[in-house]
């Protein structure tokens, strides 16, 4: 039988293996075929509609909304919306994260540079991605000047 425990258990190594391949492998061919491509974090978004899918149609329906925080803190106290939430911030996160390296990547940023982001994306979301956006603005991507001269 499927728990929010035990989906929770399956959801969490399969969003760490992208950030693994991004952080350890990002020119792994592999790396392309499951994070880039989109492969993982379509599979947490599919995740994520079948759980909100079943808690909001489901036997699993419960309280809550998100009109108050009153409202927000009463949704998330059913496990399921819980763990829809959490798949929700995997999927969101490690999509950030792809874009951050392939955008890394077009502009130059050393990978080295690139880590503490994606450390930062993976652990507290968008503390990551202000210090990528940061980090960025010193790798301009490469203009044409021919074209411009032209």
């Amino acid at each position: 039988m499927l728990t929010p425990d035990f989906l929770f258990s399956l959801a969490n190594p399969l969003a760490l293996i992208g950030w693994l391949l991004l952080a350890l492998a990002p020119r792994w061919r592999g790396t392309r075929m499951l994070v880039h491509s989109g492969a993982l974090p379509l599979a947490l978004a599919a995740t994520y509609a079948a759980l909100i899918g079943a808690h909001y149609f489901g036997p699993h329906a419960s309280a809550g909304g998100f009109s108050s925080l009153a409202e927000v803190a009463a949704l998330f106290q059913d496990p399921w919306a819980l763990l829809a939430g959490w798949v929700h911030y995997l999927c969101f996160d490690l999509t950030i994260g792809a874009w951050e390296a392939r955008d890394a990547r077009r502009r130059g940023v050393p990978h080295g540079l690139l880590v503490p982001c994606l450390l930062l994306t993976f652990m507290l979301g968008p503390v990551g991605l202000l210090l990528y956006s940061a980090l960025r603005r010193a790798y301009p991507l490469a203009t044409t000047t021919a074209v411009a001269a032209a």
